[in-house]
């Protein structure tokens, strides 16, 4: 980890909208940025996907590395991937941390002073679809993206962690309310789940993968099954699937984090090379538009609680042109 000092930032309006005008550096020389998460007071612990390690980003504060997960084994699209800070971080201090090990994918959970704890394991891991993304949502609940690992049966198993998003207590069970009773499966039929976010009204949308012709945004609703590998983009809903609300090609796309503020859904994509931004409306998103096509591959988007949205680049992932100062965090405050 060769990151240099954060700079100093202007103020955000957490009442605003980000103002994608006036993007300012906040960190750059990161290898391979995955996961991204708030702390409490503003500062975000970001993910290094090779390394294992998780840096503290502090405008205007040089950045410190202040955990190293154990047990990485970063391969192919694997490794430290999603990040999550508890919902009680003031009374319990708990990080959590999606990565690949030795033998599969799991989840675990520490203090930045102590050791992980194993929540969740295996999930299936490969070189590919690996998913990645965890988040808490507004009931407490964690939220996981997870990939087919390059078996598409994987996702209409329903006894197959792989190709679904999960709903977990915080100790990692199947949370209650799930749609079957003791399974963590939340829902089914996706390829590759890389983007979970809520907008105000509490509905879960996610970005996921898709082969050749079509990525897409969900609009998540339990116990729905999404249809990978049987139909990709729309025209599912006549055999009882449930159709994308968005689509792209993936040579514009590729979508990995996603970010609501407000009403609008942000999306990064990775070969596409932009951030997509779609309003939403009484939980359907319009036709997506192209933002900030000037600096690669993006992986994360994130809204500070400050209201800004941190977006971070992924040019040294093994498939980007590396630029100077790669990879970046890039922070837009809201007015």
């Amino acid at each position: 980890m060769s990151a240099s000092t954060a700079t100093a930032v202007t103020g955000s309006n957490p009442a605003g909208v980000p103002d994608l005008t006036a993007g300012e550096e906040v960190a750059r020389d990161i290898q391979v940025p995955w996961g991204l998460a708030f702390l409490p007071g503003g500062d975000a612990l970001v993910a290094e996907r090779d390394s294992g390690q998780i840096l503290r980003v502090s405008p205007g504060r040089a950045l410190q590395q202040v955990y190293e997960v154990p047990g990485v084994a970063a391969r192919g699209e694997g490794g430290l991937l999603g990040l999550a800070v508890s919902p009680q971080y003031a009374e319990n201090g708990y990080v959590y941390a999606y990565f690949t090990a030795d033998a599969d994918n799991r989840i675990v959970r520490f203090r930045l002073d102590g050791t992980p704890e194993v929540i969740f394991d295996g999930i299936a891991k490969a070189a590919n679809h690996d998913g990645g993304r965890i988040a808490f949502g507004p009931d407490g609940m964690l939220y996981v993206g997870t990939g087919d690992a390059g078996q598409s049966a994987r996702s209409q198993d329903p006894a197959s962690p792989n190709g679904k998003i999960l709903r977990l207590t915080p100790e990692g069970d199947p949370a209650p309310g799930n749609p079957s009773p003791g399974s963590p499966v939340y829902s089914l039929g996706h390829r590759n789940v890389q983007g979970l976010a809520w907008d105000r009204a509490g509905r879960l949308f996610a970005a996921e993968f898709g082969p050749n012709a079509f990525d897409e945004i969900n609009r998540i609703e339990p116990g729905r099954n999404y249809d990978w590998p049987l139909v990709e983009g729309r025209g599912g809903a006549d055999r009882g699937f449930t159709d994308p609300q968005l689509v792209w090609a993936p040579s514009v796309a590729s979508p990995s984090g996603i970010a609501i503020a407000a009403d609008t859904l942000y999306v990064a994509a990775l070969r596409g090379e932009r951030l997509w931004t779609a309003m939403l409306h009484n939980g359907v998103a319009s036709e997506p538009a192209a933002q900030l096509e000037d600096h690669g591959r993006l992986r994360t988007v994130a809204i500070a609680p400050d209201g800004a949205l941190w977006l971070t680049t992924s040019n040294t992932d093994g498939r980007g042109d590396i630029r100077a100062g790669d990879d970046r965090i890039i922070r837009f405050p809201a007015r």
